[in-house]
């Protein structure tokens, strides 16, 4: 299983999309700084997850969210979530 997230820069306000198959283990990459374009946003909270069956759909679907039309559709997902909670 493969996994599509999202991780929001608490002091910064800025918002990273990537996929992995260890959620767990990627946020702490992420809040310890090995990302380099993560490192200088830490800590980071974890606000959205979508499970792939594949790597090839993870990929297809960051790739979809990194873009301009996908990005607001992630805003319209993340909006529904925070409703629904």
């Amino acid at each position: 299983m493969f996994y599509v997230y999202v991780i929001h820069s608490i002091k910064f306000n800025k918002y990273y999309t990537g996929f992995t198959q260890n959620i767990e283990q990627r946020l702490k990459e992420h809040n310890s700084g090995e990302t380099k374009s993560t490192k200088a946003y830490k800590p980071w909270e974890l606000i959205f997850i979508e499970e792939c069956n594949t790597r090839s759909e993870a990929r297809k679907k960051e790739k979809c969210y990194k873009s301009g039309a996908g990005r607001e559709k992630l805003k319209d997902l993340l909006k529904n979530k925070i409703k629904d909670s």
